[in-house]
C-alpha cells in the first residue's frame, strides 16, 4: 500500500499523459438524462441522444455559462436548461430560440466519446483540435458468455496513482480484506512474485499453491480443500485488468490460459478528476459454477465490500501524507509493480512535457 517513495505524487497543472483513450464511464449511465463529470481536470458533460450515438462536451453553455448538465436532451442533442440553447454532439449551437441567426462563435469544446464493450471511452488530446489516432481499447469479457459481470463507479478524495499502487500490490489482501477475498496473509507475503514489462504495459503476476480458499471463493465455488490460486494484474494507463481465481489444488497449470476453476476477471478504470481526486470504474465478472446456484450478485457485492475498504485505506493513506508533508518513505519486495507503473507515468510525461517545449520555442 505504500507510495514508491523514489517517484514522488504528481503536483504540476494539468500533468496527466495526454492524446489517449481515457474511461469516461459505463454505457448504462447514460440514459434520460446528461451528466457531468470532471475528468483530467476539465468539467465535462457526458450525454446519449435518443438515436443512441453519445457525445461529450465542455460543461459550460458559452452564451451565460450555465452547466449543459443542468440542461435536457433532445432528438438532435443536449439543449442548455437556461435559455433553451441547442447543442449537438460536435459542440455546435444548431438553435437559439427566438433567434435566427447563430453566430459562428456560438460553439463549446467537444470530446471524442467512443461506446465499446459497454464501456465509456474519452480521447483527451493536448489540443483543442486533437483527434484519436487509434481505436479505444478492447475488453471482451463483458460479452464473453461463460462470464457475468456487473459494476459501479466510486469517487476518491485522493490522486489515481495511489489506486494504481493499490491494485499491482496484492499482497495487502490478507490485511485488508479477510472476510471476503483475503486469506492467509504470511503466504499472501510469500507469493510467488513475477513483474514483466513490455513498453507501457506492466504485468505483476502472483501464485499461492496450497492456500485455503478465503470467505468469497468457497461460497461461489465447491472447492474439495487446498486450493492453487493465482492473481494476474495488467497495467495500463487507461485502465488496470485484474485476473483473480482458484482451483483445487495440483489439479491444472497455474501457467496454462486455459485453467478450470473459479474465476474473477475485474476491470478498473482509473481515471484522475484532478490532481489530488480520482474516479474508479469498475466492473467484476464471474463464471458461476453449474451446480450451484448464480452466485453473480454475491460475488459483485463482495467485491464492491473489499473496494469500499480499499477506498478507506487509500484515502487515510492520502490524508496521512497531506498531515505529514513530503517524507522519505522505503520501499519492499511487494512495491516492484507500482515502482514500474509510476516510472511509466514519470516517462510518458517527461516526453509530453519534452514535446510541448520544443513545439513552443519553433
Amino acid at each position: 500500500m505504500n507510495a514508491p517513495s523514489e517517484l514522488p505524487l504528481q503536483a504540476s497543472t494539468n500533468a496527466f499523459p495526454l492524446d489517449r483513450w481515457y474511461v469516461a464511464g459505463f454505457s448504462w449511465e447514460l440514459k434520460d438524462k446528461p451528466v457531468g463529470r470532471t475528468l483530467l481536470s476539465r468539467p465535462m458533460v457526458l450525454f446519449r441522444t435518443p438515436d443512441g450515438a453519445v457525445g461529450a462536451l465542455e460543461d459550460r453553455c458559452c452564451h451565460r455559462e450555465l452547466p449543459l448538465s443542468c440542461g435536457t436532451l433532445e432528438k438532435d442533442g443536449l439543449r442548455c436548461g437556461y435559455h433553451g440553447l441547442l447543442f449537438n454532439s460536435a459542440g455546435h449551437c444548431i438553435e437559439i430560440p427566438g433567434q435566427e441567426r447563430i453566430p459562428a462563435k456560438a460553439k463549446v469544446r467537444s470530446y471524442p466519446l467512443r461506446e465499446r464493450d459497454q464501456i465509456l471511452w474519452l480521447w483527451v488530446g493536448s489540443t483543442p483540435d486533437s483527434q484519436p489516432n487509434c481505436a479505444p481499447p478492447a475488453y471482451p469479457v463483458h460479452s464473453d458468455p461463460r462470464y457475468k459481470f456487473d459494476g459501479d463507479v466510486y469517487h476518491y478524495d485522493a490522486p489515481y496513482q495511489l489506486i494504481h499502487d493499490n491494485l499491482l500490490d496484492l499482497s495487502h489482501l490478507g490485511y485488508v480484506h479477510l472476510k471476503t477475498i483475503g486469506g492467509n496473509a504470511k503466504i499472501h507475503m510469500n507469493a510467488q512474485l513475477k513483474v514483466e514489462q513490455e513498453d507501457e504495459v506492466v504485468r505483476v503476476i502472483r501464485w499461492m499453491p496450497e492456500s485455503d480458499p478465503p470467505p468469497t471463493y468457497s461460497a461461489a465455488w465447491p472447492f474439495k480443500g487446498k486450493i492453487d490460486r493465482w492473481q494476474e494484474v495488467e497495467f495500463k494507463l487507461s485502465h488496470i485488468q485484474v485476473w483473480t481465481g482458484a482451483m483445487d489444488q495440483g489439479t491444472g497449470a497455474l501457467d496454462d490460459p486455459q485453467r478450470e476453476g473459479f474465476h474473477m476477471r475485474g476491470f478498473h478504470g482509473v481515471t484522475p478528476e484532478t490532481e489530488t481526486t480520482a474516479h474508479y470504474f469498475w466492473t467484476i465478472a464471474t463464471n458461476p459454477h453449474p451446480d450451484r446456484d448464480d452466485v453473480t450478485q454475491l460475488v459483485v457485492d463482495q467485491t464492491a465490500a473489499t473496494f469500499e475498504e480499499d477506498k478507506i485505506v487509500i484515502e487515510a493513506q492520502y490524508r496521512n501524507q497531506l498531515r505529514f508533508g513530503p517524507r522519505p518513505m522505503i520501499d519492499i519486495h511487494v512495491d516492484v509493480g507500482p515502482n514500474r507503473a509510476r516510472r511509466v507515468i514519470a516517462g510518458i510525461l517527461k516526453r509530453q512535457a519534452s514535446a510541448e517545449n520544443m513545439s513552443e520555442s519553433v
